[in-house]
């Protein structure tokens, strides 16, 4: 079956409205995701492909079709690292808060963890605060390709790097102008967190998550394409890191399999704190430019990775505490806490932060 005719069974089926909508396969999902990557497909015909899925939600066969196709178009490599971490904060940034999670690469790798964390410039449905922005911020070269990110984390004294979608899947990011112009939250958003495009010998996904029922779906996901374990984090704005105020859930799933389901409460950990999160400025709320909002988050990053105490650096202690426990790096997470506490008052991930090969 040609891509035309293939894409035109599937919207007829998957665009009838709530009742008589119906799943497509696996096979299909995959081959009509391709054939829209390859250029095969028109963006009126891909928009509907996206926002009619999103309508009668997603199958989990439809999901893994998907980032198949996905897998596909991407360099994918292998680097020398017994455990790597794989930081999935949401592609389309923060609105609302300062994304603490952009700092947590060196402060893991200075905890013997090397870590990959990727992005893009913006994108629906938030166009907020990314992780490519800080590190423009940073002075760091945000457009590495994969093989240049790999020998970053090989370094023994860096052991971390940004990769961005426009080096690693590149016709997955030729289509963010299709996505903004859909507006809405679609599939994509669920699975380009989840590619992957470095691998270690064992390497975990640490995910963020609001939505209930997304932990499940996102674990089937990372053991399907090969992730060793998956750590989901009921996050700030969906990231990684927790709120610093009440108490929050995260889910530790190894070879798809949930091994644990612990509340986590920032107290245990010595963290008290009136607000949730490190909430932008006033100053920043009307549009103000983003590399200004950059620069500022960036300040406040290099702070708490010298050892100055505050909400960033209680963040960084909370999110860092978890990904420890959940690699059995420390058996219980007041434990884990004390570790990262003694790097970052040491100010050794700082110097990582500001390492180049």
């Amino acid at each position: 079956m040609s891509s035309q005719n293939l894409i035109h069974s599937i919207i007829q089926r998957i665009a009838t409205g709530p009742e008589l909508s119906k799943n497509i396969e696996t096979e299909e999902a995959e081959a009509a995701m391709s054939a829209i990557l390859s250029g095969e497909i028109d963006e009126v015909q891909s928009a509907i492909f996206l926002i009619a899925l999103r309508m009668k939600r997603e199958t989990m066969d439809e999901h893994i079709g998907i980032l198949e196709a996905l897998l596909k178009f991407t360099d994918c490599q292998k680097i020398d690292v017994d455990n790597l971490v794989d930081l999935g904060d949401p592609y389309s940034g923060y609105n609302r808060s300062i994304p603490i999670s952009a700092f947590l690469p060196p402060l893991l790798a200075e905890l013997g963890l090397p870590t990959l964390i990727h992005g893009l410039d913006s994108v629906s449905p938030k166009y907020g605060l990314t992780h490519r922005h800080i590190n423009q911020a940073l002075g760091i070269n945000v457009d590495l390709s994969v093989s240049e990110s790999k020998a970053r984390i090989e370094d023994s004294d860096i052991g971390w790097s940004y990769v961005d979608q426009n080096q690693y899947c590149k016709p997955l990011h030729d289509l963010v102008p299709l996505r903004n112009k859909v507006v809405k939250r679609t599939v994509l958003n669920t699975v380009e967190t989840l590619i992957g495009p470095l691998r270690g010998k064992n390497t975990h996904s640490i995910l963020g998550y609001v939505h209930k029922p997304y932990p499940p779906i996102y674990a089937a996901l990372c053991e399907k394409v090969g992730f060793s374990s998956s750590l989901l984090i009921r996050g700030v704005e969906g990231g990684v890191v927790p709120s610093l105020r009440q108490k929050g859930l995260m889910i530790s799933y190894h070879k798809g399999v949930e091994k644990a389901r612990v509340e986590t409460d920032p107290k245990l950990l010595g963290i008290n704190s009136e607000l949730r999160a490190i909430a932008f400025p006033k100053e920043f709320e009307n549009g103000i430019e983003r590399d200004l909002l950059a620069e500022y988050a960036v300040n406040l990053g290099r702070s708490a990775l010298s050892g100055e105490s505050g909400m960033f650096y209680d963040g960084l202690v909370y999110s860092a505490s978890l990904i420890l426990w959940h690699l059995g790096k420390s058996k219980t997470l007041p434990s884990a806490a004390d570790k990262v506490r003694e790097v970052l008052n040491s100010g050794k991930a700082l110097t990582r932060l500001a390492a180049k090969p």
